[in-house]
């Protein structure tokens, strides 16, 4: 019994809302609740409004009755706005909808209450205004998509966008049926949708305020932003949203070259009204047909005159190849949808029509697998070009007077070079060497198969006159009988859609399209807060582009200056280029600098050498350090061993920390590299015969053995290798040889570090 009680339960609530429409809709004389005079104009009406809702609008006004004075003025307006509305007024007094005279249909032909009660009780019956009538017409996201957007390429669609409990929304159910009931005898189709239970849809469709009206043409969505109340206004809105020219105003200077413009593949459609403005079921049934016929409007009295039709009645012209005489026509006060669109399907095709597309193809040559139904398509195959039109009217005369079984033969012609696929899927053998101006009779048994026939002769000017007509007639003939099979068969591709957008003009429509959606959605607001964000974004980028400009200028200065700079020197171009890496010698004045004071995280590499080997020793220790010159916290330097002998026996003494005597010998110091860091007092040593594989003791004391002080590992440390390693001799041009693998080893932080007490002093000489 639950559900008996929801049912009720929503029963009563729409006839409560029901009621209180009513009595809200219960109004006086609107000019006096508006506060203007009966000879008012749109303009006066639409400003007394204004200030009437910004003083009575409850969020605004402390009253009481803010609400209901508020709904007066909104209804007193929605009333004079209306001109047919407030012609009523004028003329009966009647405030009320003038959608009142069309017969109330009610949805429940039984009373709910008899089910319960088991007697006849009182009887409601709901208005246009109830919500029921949305629910009918309601269609979810997957309709939307499945259904309704792929229809939309032949038929407008004008979507209601409401919630249950929506009181505009039900104020705006009359208009809206309004609307239904004359538009869509036009072949407009009217749905809705609940946008409480279709909330994504809501927002592809932009759709911000309830209740909201949308129009859906060929997937395009516009939205309507007036007041639903004002059918006139809907009507002007949906007639501007068709495609640009679907309609060609003609006079009588242009007639003839629309009349001739046939060669598109496309019927002419001349529609001649009875007054001067264009009514909204022509640009449907334009609409509807875009793609088979082109529809042009004259109301010019001459070409009336011209063509005999009554100027009081409106008349549809339809002409084929033939320009001089319409091959159908129809002449009414009000041409009925049905009766227009019956006469356009019958005659959508050219009398020779050319197979340009795979929907021309299906729609003159369906596919049938019954045999006695079987229907022919006679096809000449030419080429786009002038030289061929006599050939092509010969063969539409010839279709023309075609004696026997029009209804299962068709008559077209297709260009070689634009459909080379299809023929030559058509010539697999190399039988046909040259179908140009050859005669092909199809029969599709499937999407894909055909089944086909070749004529043995070429298609000639005056061919219907002798026997290559004949011959055609007795082929067709033979061909139509169930027991007679065509010679060939094959499978062939789509044919290629010479009507297809480009895809450059494709995108400019889009874009049209897109920017026009734009507009119509986005509201004062939006625009605002969009163009604050562009101008912003111009202003960042055109500080950016100063700034680069003003770098660009400054590097080509010093670029210019660095070239004056150079074009003064008088030196050789050898002499004026600057080394990237420098080479100091260590001397008594520059010690500080390149090791007491340096710097925290910066070191000196030291290369030792003598007079007799800085010719051999300087460019291999430059190869060596040249891939760190960038690096900041290096620099570069030579001692020779002459001038600082006392300072690098002291260095190795306190690295050793024992008192005894080194005995060195200077020629065996040549080719050591130090790497030095005054900071932290400690250095690592490279050379040719110093191993670090050594073996520690405490506190990082390393002990030296009198055996190898002169052969190479005087510095202090012992040689874990045998005599006759450390006998080596090797030469002065081979010492730096292992250095830069050595160099990889100090970034990497392998190498052995002796630190030292304090940094000893350097000889003055």
């Amino acid at each position: 019994m639950s559900w008996i009680f929801k049912k009720v339960s929503l029963q009563i609530i729409f006839i409560a809302i029901y009621l209180i429409a009513g009595n809200l809709a219960e109004l006086g004389n609107p000019y006096e609740i508006l506060g203007v005079h009966r000879t008012a104009s749109s303009q006066e009406i639409k400003q007394a409004y204004r200030q009437l809702v910004k003083e009575w609008h409850p969020d605004k006004s402390k009253s009481s009755s803010a609400q209901h004075r508020f709904i007066e003025i909104t209804q007193a307006y929605e009333l004079l706005s209306d001109p047919e509305r407030r012609a009523l007024y004028d003329r009966k007094g009647i405030t009320e909808n003038d959608y009142s005279n069309i017969p109330i249909k009610t949805y429940f032909t039984q009373n709910p209450f008899d089910d319960m009660f088991g007697h006849s009780g009182a009887h409601f019956n709901f208005q246009e205004n109830d919500i029921m009538f949305f629910h009918k017409l309601s269609v979810n996201s997957k309709q939307y998509d499945k259904i309704i957007i792929p229809k939309s390429e032949k038929t407008p669609y004008v979507i209601f966008f409401y919630t249950d409990w929506c009181f505009p929304c039900l104020q705006s159910a009359p208009y809206y049926r309004k609307l239904v009931d004359n538009l869509e005898p036009l072949g407009i189709r009217f749905i809705t949708v609940h946008s409480g239970h279709e909330p994504n849809l809501s927002r592809r469709l932009n759709v911000h305020t309830l209740p909201c009206l949308v129009l859906l043409l060929d997937g395009n969505v516009y939205v309507y932003k007036e007041t639903i109340s004002n059918i006139p206004k809907i009507i002007e809105f949906i007639k501007n949203k068709f495609p640009y020219k679907l309609i060609s105003k003609l006079q009588e200077e242009n007639l003839e070259d629309f009349l001739s413009g046939w060669k598109d593949n496309k019927v002419r459609g001349l529609i001649l009204p009875s007054k001067q403005n264009l009514k909204l079921r022509y640009l449907v049934t334009a609409y509807s047909f875009r793609h088979r016929v082109s529809f042009g409007i004259a109301a010019s009295d001459k070409i009336h005159s011209h063509y005999q039709v009554p100027q009081d009645m409106d008349t549809v012209l339809l002409f084929n190849e033939n320009i001089s005489y319409p091959m159908a026509s129809i002449s009414m006060k009000d041409i009925p949808m049905s009766t227009l669109h019956n006469i356009i399907s019958s005659n959508q095709y050219l009398a020779l029509p050319r197979l340009s597309s795979q929907k021309v193809l299906e729609a003159l040559c369906p596919s049938e697998w019954n045999k006695p139904r079987k229907k022919l398509c006679v096809v000449l195959v030419t080429e786009e070009s002038s030289i061929h039109d006599p050939h092509r009217q010969s063969f539409m005369r010839y279709a023309q007077n075609f004696p026997y079984n029009v209804e299962r033969v068709r008559f077209a012609y297709i260009y070689h070079k634009k459909q080379a696929s299809f023929i030559n899927a058509l010539t697999p053998g190399g039988d046909i060497t040259e179908p140009l101006l050859r005669i092909i009779v199809l029969w599709r048994r499937d999407n894909s198969l055909i089944r086909y026939e070749w004529m043995p002769a070429k298609w000639e000017l005056e061919s219907h006159l002798n026997d290559t007509g004949t011959k055609l007639v007795e082929t067709i003939t033979k061909l139509l009988k169930s027991t007679e099979t065509l010679s060939y068969e094959t499978y062939v591709n789509d044919l290629f859609d010479e009507h297809a957008v480009g895809t450059i003009r494709r995108t400019i429509i889009r874009m049209s399209q897109f920017l026009e959606s734009l507009y119509d959605n986005l509201g004062k607001e939006q625009i605002l807060a969009g163009l604050s964000v562009l101008g912003t974004i111009l202003f960042i980028l055109g500080i950016g582009y100063v700034m680069v400009h003003l770098v660009e200028k400054e590097e080509e200065d010093i670029k210019k200056q660095k070239a004056n700079a150079n074009s003064g020197n008088n030196n050789n171009n050898s002499n004026t280029h600057q080394q990237e890496l420098r080479l100091y010698e260590l001397r008594s004045e520059k010690y500080n600098g390149l090791v007491r004071m340096l710097k925290p995280g910066c070191r000196t590499v030291l290369l030792i050498l003598d007079m007799q080997s800085r010719q051999q020793l300087i460019p291999p220790f430059h190869r060596a350090v040249w891939p760190y010159r960038k690096n900041k916290t290096l620099h570069f330097a030579y001692m020779y061993i002459e001038r600082g002998l006392t300072w690098y026996k002291e260095l190795l003494q306190l690295s050793l920390f024992e008192e005894r005597e080194l005995n060195i010998n200077p020629r065996n110091c040549v080719g050591t590299v130090l790497v030095l860091n005054g900071h932290r007092k400690y250095f690592c040593v490279f050379h040719a015969k110093h191993k670090e594989n050594k073996v520690r003791v405490s506190r990082n004391i390393i002990k030296a053995t009198e055996k190898d002080c002169e052969s190479g590992s005087f510095i202090g440390f012992n040689s874990d290798g045998s005599d006759s390693e450390s006998d080596e001799v090797l030469l002065q041009g081979n010492l730096l040889d292992g250095l830069p693998n050595w160099l990889d080893r100090l970034f990497e932080g392998s190498t052995q570090r002796y630190h030292i007490n304090y940094w000893p002093e350097f000889p003055i000489k």
